[in-house]
C-alpha cells in the first residue's frame, strides 16, 4: 500500500510542471497604490541555473515583481517538484535568504538588500554534503539541510557566518537509510530540538541539539508516524514542545490527517491522546501555523484546497473547513507561508505557475482579487519565504 501511495504522489508531483499554466495576474508594473511592507521569495528550482523569484509585498497583501527578479541563486535546480517543505528559508536575523539548489547538490546564501533585492554573497554556494537537498532548518547561526537523494540521504549541519557563508559542523551529518525520502527538517522555537519527516518510510526523526550544534538522536528515534507519508511539519510558535505533522499519503480521497506530538526534553515524541485529526481532504502536505499559535493551515495538494483548523491550548485540532485555491487548477498548490504579522497567507501554486495571496481573519481565508501573481518563466517552484 505504501508503494502504491508513493507512486501516486510521485506521478502527481512530476505532473505539476507539465500542467498548462492558467492565466496569472501580471505584476511587474512599478506603479502601485499600496506601500511596500515586506517581501516574498520563491525557490524557482529552474533546470540548469537556479533562480530565486522576489516580490514586493504591499500593505494590502498584493504582490509585484521585484526589479531585477528572478535573482541568480548560484547553483542548479532540477526543473521538477521537490516533494518537500522548507526548500527556502530566511536567516533568523532576516539578513539572508538560504535556498536549496537540488540539481547541483548545493545550498545558496543570498543577502537581502534594503530594497528587497537579492545578491549572492561571496562564497555563497556550498555543497549540501549529500544528494538532492530539499529542505532547510535555521535557528540562530545553526543550519541543517535534508538531502533526499539515493546514495546521499542524510541531515547535515552547518554554521552560518556573519558574512553569510556556510561552514560544515564536524560530526553533524546523520546518514539515513535508502528509501527514507526526507521531506522536511525543522527546529523548534528555542532551537533545542530538531525533527525531520521520512516520507518514504512513514517515520519521524527527532533530535536534541548539543553545544557544538550537533544533532543527537532522541531515545527511540525514529518514531512511527500516525499515517502514511508524514510530510509537512511545524512547531507551534507559542509552545516549542508541540509538533504538528501532516500525513499526506493515506490511501483514498478525503483521508488526509494531521498529527500532534509532544516533543519532550530528551526529544521523545509522544502523540496527543486524540491525534491524528481528520482533514477530510486528499494529500495534506504543507503546514503553517499562525504567529499567535491559534490556527493551523494545511495545503491539500491533490484537492486544490487549504484546510483551516483552530488549535486548543493542549494542541487539540478542530477542523473549521477548507478554502479552494482558485489558481491551482484543482491540484498542485504546494508550500505556504504567513506574513510575520499573520494577516496574509502566500501559497506557491506550482501548477498555476504563480503565487496566491489570501487575507487571513482568524481561521478564515479570502483569496485576494489580485491573486495569483505570475512566477518567472521556467520556474518549477518548490518553497516560499516571507518577510
Amino acid at each position: 500500500m505504501r508503494l502504491l501511495t508513493q507512486k501516486w504522489l510521485g506521478r502527481l508531483l512530476l505532473g505539476l510542471v507539465a500542467v498548462a499554466a492558467v492565466p496569472a495576474t501580471a505584476s511587474a508594473s512599478p506603479v502601485h497604490g499600496s506601500r511596500v511592507v515586506g517581501h516574498v521569495y520563491v525557490d524557482d528550482n529552474t533546470a540548469g541555473a537556479n533562480t530565486i523569484a522576489g516580490f514586493d509585498r504591499h500593505a494590502d497583501g498584493s504582490l509585484t515583481a521585484e526589479p531585477g527578479s528572478p535573482f541568480t541563486a548560484g547553483g542548479e535546480g532540477t526543473g521538477s517538484g521537490l516533494a518537500s517543505q522548507g526548500a527556502i528559508q530566511l536567516s533568523t536575523d532576516r539578513r539572508f535568504v538560504i535556498a536549496v539548489d537540488a540539481g547541483s547538490n548545493e545550498i545558496s546564501v543570498l543577502r537581502i538588500e534594503p530594497d528587497g533585492s537579492l545578491r549572492l554573497v561571496p562564497n555563497g554556494v556550498t555543497s549540501s554534503r549529500g544528494i538532492l537537498p530539499v529542505s532547510i532548518a535555521v535557528h540562530g547561526d545553526i543550519v541543517y539541510v535534508a538531502n533526499a537523494g539515493l546514495g546521499g540521504t542524510d541531515y547535515s549541519g552547518f554554521r552560518l557566518s556573519a558574512a553569510g557563508t556556510l561552514v560544515p559542523i564536524r560530526g553533524a551529518t546523520i546518514a539515513l537509510p535508502a528509501g527514507s525520502q526526507p521531506g522536511d527538517v525543522l527546529f523548534n522555537g528555542d532551537g533545542t530540538r530538531l525533527v525531520g519527516t521520512r516520507v518514504g518510510t512513514s517515520e519521524i526523526d527527532s533530535f536534541t541539539i548539543d553545544a557544538a550544534g550537533r544533532a543527537v538522536a532522541a531515545p527511540g528515534s525514529p518514531f512511527p508516524a500516525q499515517g502514511l507519508g508524514p510530510f509537512g511539519s511545524e512547531f507551534r510558535p507559542t509552545d516549542p514542545e508541540q509538533l504538528f505533522v501532516s500525513n499526506a499519503h493515506n490511501v483514498g480521497a478525503g483521508t488526509g490527517t494531521v498529527s500532534v506530538f509532544r516533543d519532550g526534553a530528551d526529544g521523545t515524541l509522544t502523540p496527543l491522546g486524540s491525534s491524528p485529526f481528520q482533514d477530510l481532504q486528499t494529500a495534506p502536505c504543507w503546514v503553517e501555523i499562525s504567529p499567535d499559535g491559534r490556527f493551523l493551515f494545511t495545503v491539500n495538494t491533490a484537492s486544490g484546497t487549504i484546510s483551516r483548523f483552530s488549535i486548543a491550548r493542549d494542541g487539540t485540532l478542530a477542523l473549521l473547513g477548507s478554502t479552494s485555491i482558485s489558481g491551482s487548477g484543482g491540484v498542485g498548490a504546494v508550500d505556504a507561508r504567513l506574513s510575520p504579522d499573520g494577516r496574509w497567507l502566500f501559497v506557491d501554486e506550482s501548477s498555476a505557475h504563480a503565487v496566491g495571496a489570501f487575507a487571513v481573519d482568524g481561521g478564515s481565508l479570502t483569496e485576494l482579487p489580485s491573486s495569483p501573481t505570475a512566477l518567472p518563466a521556467g520556474a518549477a517552484s518548490g518553497g516560499i519565504a516571507v518577510n
